[in-house]
């Protein structure tokens, strides 16, 4: 094998690094923006009965009236959605200041743990294996051409 062999997987395995990193900080941080969440709405909690207006893979819209009379349609749906079908009728928690902010009654950010921890537990059942093999090939690339010896320069 070449040195431009070995420079790749090097690159392959910093890529793979990064990326299983990556995917690791964004679960991590996913989770604190549901506890941030969850914190805002208890802190102003509003309670409503919401009707659920559609269900589609990314969001799930709801609709619910405020005590002031105003009608709120979240445009980033509901938290913690799972579970619900259009037409059903669902009790909902959201923060009295920002009513666009709204969950599930009874739901929190502990529903999340499953699908994140299984998302960092799978991405890193991938990229462990795969770091250890490209690891293992740039040191028996190494191995089997060394490095040429840096020769004295003598010094005047």
């Amino acid at each position: 094998m070449t040195a431009r062999s070995e420079r790749a997987r090097r690159i392959g395995w910093f890529a793979v690094l990064g990326v299983a990193s990556l995917l690791t900080v964004m679960c991590v941080c996913l989770l604190f923006a549901a506890i941030r969440n969850d914190n805002s709405i208890q802190s102003h909690l509003g309670t409503a009965n919401a009707t659920v207006e559609s269900v589609a893979f990314d969001r799930t819209i709801i609709q619910y009236g405020t005590p002031d009379g105003i009608v709120h349609s979240p445009a980033n749906g509901v938290l913690y959605p799972s579970g619900l079908s259009a037409g059903q009728l669902v009790q909902i928690e959201y923060d009295a200041t920002d009513p666009d902010l709204a969950r599930v009654a009874g739901r929190s950010a502990v529903l999340t743990l499953l699908p994140l921890g299984t998302t960092i537990l799978f991405t890193w059942l991938i990229a462990g294996p795969l770091l250890w093999w490209l690891r293992r090939l740039i040191k028996r690339d190494r191995a089997a051409h060394p490095a040429p010896e840096a020769t004295e320069v003598p010094v005047s």
